[in-house]
């Protein structure tokens, strides 16, 4: 059990539960990202983001919707597995409150219908993020091509977003998707929190949850770089781990051998 009063805080600062949108700490990778889809919500363009499991996209992706401005814009969020080219299908025609009946054929034309009765009659441009997208099929990604050619390809009436994990932009490298990588006009790789970014990604945690940062040591935060790399939930839950070790033995700071001693109870766990 996390005793977060022995710190003089309010909860978990680093807890995923807790994580708001008005409260995020804007990194680099965080920054560059809600530019370029900033980018592509004015052309209607592809985006591709790509990150290591824990980096931050897809709460990134979740600031960006929340600042839309509804009576203009709405994004549609889906989170693929391994799915067939129908189910795809199925999944976006209900995002879009269509009719799923009739096969993949007339799903495929009920859905170009409504994407251009968006973008012309409403001018509400549909906004569609594909979250895991490293596990989307070839066949998926070919249909998505063919959904976005309007009047013998010269118009573009919807923005696509795809998230994912890096070999993402190796199934995109592939030959067979020449015609879809083509249509990029946003690639972006997050880098991770550099170490500076690091202290003060935690300072801002601490300092959201109502404690100071000199609840860890200075000299702490080089190992706690070392070992996390700049990846935001490895460094959640390794700080969630020295909290809590450190309120057991009742330190009043959370220095390195707290940190080394969380951080190979995690890699244990």
């Amino acid at each position: 059990m996390f005793n977060h009063a022995f710190y003089g805080l309010s909860g978990n600062p680093f807890s995923k539960q807790s994580l708001k949108v008005k409260d995020s700490y804007i990194s680099k990778d965080h920054k560059e990202m809600l530019s370029r889809l900033s980018f592509l919500k004015e052309v209607n363009g592809v985006g591709v983001f790509t990150a290591s499991p824990g980096m931050g996209k897809s709460f990134a992706l979740r600031c960006f919707e929340q600042s839309l401005n509804a009576n203009l814009h709405k994004m549609h969020y889906i989170c693929l597995s391994t799915i067939s080219v129908a189910d795809f299908y199925k999944q976006l025609c209900e995002q879009l409150g269509l009719d799923t009946k009739g096969g993949k054929t007339a799903m495929f034309k009920a859905l170009q219908e409504r994407i251009y009765y968006l973008f012309k009659e409403k001018r509400s441009p549909l906004i569609l993020a594909i979250d895991e997208a490293q596990y989307l099929s070839v066949g998926i990604l070919k249909d998505l091509k063919m959904l976005m050619n309007y009047q013998y390809d010269s118009l573009n009436c919807f923005t696509l977003i795809l998230t994912g994990e890096p070999h993402l932009n190796n199934t995109l490298e592939k030959p067979i998707n020449e015609a879809l990588k083509q249509r990029i006009s946003v690639h972006y790789n997050f880098k991770g929190l550099n170490p500076d970014e690091t202290e003060e990604y935690i300072a801002h945690k601490i300092s959201v949850a109502g404690g100071t940062k000199n609840i860890v040591a200075q000299e702490a935060f080089q190992t706690i770089t070392g070992f996390c790399q700049g990846n935001p939930r490895i460094i959640d839950n390794l700080m969630t781990n020295a909290l809590m070790l450190g309120a057991q033995l009742e330190k009043q700071t959370i220095d390195s051998e707290v940190i080394m001693a969380a951080a190979n109870a995690q890699t244990l766990g």
